[in-house]
């Protein structure tokens, strides 16, 4: 069609020109077609994610597409701010199996450098203990101690401090190795409380923790609602619709919901008469 980079920066040298797909222009899987959930296969993300002794899960959001499109959201703001200096465009190429693999960040480090082969976990850590969601009387909880002193403060506000002393959970390391013995503990005793009661005794804890929500509880959380984040427009065709809204706020520039989603088709006039100066359908 003539749309490739090579045609158009012939004709504007300054042009930027942004190309995601699913492996990029080179390599044996140049010309298949590209998903995220086969990206993420591929690039070892499914097999990394899932209870410990289930099967392999996909990510309950399309994760590889998301970081691709932030991938070339950086990419394209970078060359924007080199043809400041340059005056020169520049293709730009990303891809959904580069992303995935990207993102493996320590899991990829680990293997890379000392051969280590990652495994499932469910919501556990490999090596911090507790890390993990833990099942409530009416739901789940996530709770991390990252340090000794989290893990204590952990003990008291559970009323556990039997525990503090116990040889078997001192440190971290020896909390990894005793992981099933205090993990069976720990189980036994979130399950006698609702996730709401948690939640109250864990309201100041200096240690990482928060109820899995539903969507429902998501958009009805009262931090989600102090912030703002969602937003309500009106859609000339529809009425009103509810977004939600950019999550990276600045101190001086505007970064709001400036339109509602719009309907199939519906700028194309628009764009064919003013913009392209074609003509009206």
């Amino acid at each position: 069609m003539g749309l490739d980079y090579k045609s158009l920066s012939e004709a504007a040298p300054g042009l930027i020109y942004c190309s995601i797909t699913g492996y990029g222009s080179e390599g044996p899987y140049a010309t298949r077609p590209g998903y995220d959930v086969i990206a993420a296969s591929l690039g070892g993300l499914i097999n990394i994610t899932g209870p410990k002794d289930g099967e392999p899960c996909k990510v309950g959001v399309a994760v590889t597409d998301m970081a691709t499109g932030l991938y070339a959201h950086g990419a394209i703001m970078a060359a924007l701010l080199q043809r400041f200096k340059t005056n020169r465009g520049q293709w730009i190429q990303c891809n959904l199996l580069s992303t995935q693999v990207a993102s493996l960040v320590n899991i990829a480090s680990n293997y890379l450098n000392a051969g280590k082969e990652a495994s499932r976990w469910g919501t556990a850590h490999e090596s911090i203990v507790p890390y993990e969601a833990f099942p409530t009387k009416d739901g789940f909880i996530s709770v991390g101690a990252g340090s000794d002193v989290q893990f204590l403060a952990l003990l008291k506000m559970m009323n556990l401090t039997n525990l503090e002393k116990d040889p078997k959970f001192r440190t971290n390391i020896d909390r990894v190795k005793h992981r099933v013995e205090l993990i069976n503990i720990l189980r036994d005793n979130f399950k006698t409380k609702t996730s709401d009661d948690w939640s109250e005794i864990f309201r100041d804890a200096p240690f990482p923790n928060g109820r899995i929500n539903t969507i429902g509880q998501v958009f009805d959380d009262p931090h989600i609602k102090h912030i703002k984040l969602v937003k309500e427009m009106i859609q000339p065709s529809i009425g009103k619709v509810k977004v939600v809204g950019p999550p990276v706020s600045y101190s001086y520039a505007d970064n709001s919901v400036r339109s509602p989603p719009p309907i199939l088709g519906q700028h194309t006039n628009e764009v064919l008469k003013n913009v392209l100066k074609i003509y009206q359908l």
